[in-house]
């Protein structure tokens, strides 16, 4: 598997508005009608994808295995969140990223994140012979 085209420098984002369905109260994280930081995260593992799925060789993928991330600032619903990752190395198959993610007004969160790229064909068979199929 050759990883050559994913380099330190790489960018990614991505970006939700926020709405009800996003909200603390409805994703069963918290009572307040606020960006829910499981939804946040979900941002942040799509902006990883942007950054690096397109360079990845046929037949592979990402899966999200590490995120060590602060959720510092509420955004309110009707607000933008928007996710930008930095890939910051390369390890063998595993990539690592900095996270930041803002709102409309301030930085509601940062940290780290990393991705391990597998063959999907491999994976899947490993996940039927964990389901005994």
């Amino acid at each position: 598997m050759d990883l050559s085209r994913i380099t330190p420098g790489l960018t990614g984002t991505a970006e939700l508005l926020v709405a009800d369905e996003h909200t603390a109260p409805l994703v069963g994280s918290g009572m307040v009608h606020v960006l829910a930081t499981p939804v946040m995260i979900n941002v942040i593992e799509a902006a990883a994808l942007d950054a690096i799925e397109q360079r990845l060789p046929p037949g592979y993928q990402s899966l999200g295995t590490v995120l060590n991330v602060r959720h510092i600032a509420a955004t309110p619903v009707g607000m933008k969140a928007v996710a930008r990752v930095e890939v910051t190395k390369v390890d063998g198959r595993t990539v690592h990223f900095k996270v930041e993610v803002r709102d409309e007004k301030d930085l509601i969160g940062d940290g780290t994140h990393e991705r391990v790229v597998v063959n999907v064909g491999k994976f899947a068979e490993r996940v039927k012979r964990k389901l005994g199929a």
